[in-house]
């Protein structure tokens, strides 16, 4: 299976967070191939550069240690901008977008990603 992780369930990865499910931790781990997309990392940044998360030094490193690099490419965009209005976070649209684009199957706790028909894994 080919994963592309949620940012949030990316920052729970990292931080060993209880939120994430054995299953779903195991599911990750087991994966063919588990991906990060670089929309999650400038979500993060984002958050961290105003005060609304904190994650040790090295986390980007940490990241791509354990997760493929999904970067952001014309056919993702124009794919984002086919979306219905389901989802108006914008980070959350251009990763069903590039999951669509891909072929992968979202490692999300966000209810409102499977409505855009994408496979999902419950985080």
């Amino acid at each position: 299976m080919r994963l592309l992780l949620d940012t949030h369930v990316a920052i729970w990865w990292l931080s060993g967070s209880d939120r994430l499910s054995k299953p779903t931790r195991s599911a990750i781990e087991s994966a063919a191939e588990a991906f990060l997309s670089v929309v999650s990392l400038w979500e993060i940044v984002i958050k961290q550069d105003r005060g609304r998360l904190e994650l040790p030094v090295g986390f980007a490193e940490a990241l791509r240690d354990d997760f493929r690099d999904l970067p952001l490419r014309a056919d993702h965009v124009l794919e984002a901008r086919e979306l219905p209005p389901i989802h108006r976070d914008p980070f959350d649209r251009m990763l069903v977008a590039q999951a669509r684009v891909e072929g992968l199957t979202v490692v999300t706790a966000d209810r409102q990603v499977a409505e855009y028909g994408v496979p999902i894994i419950a985080a």
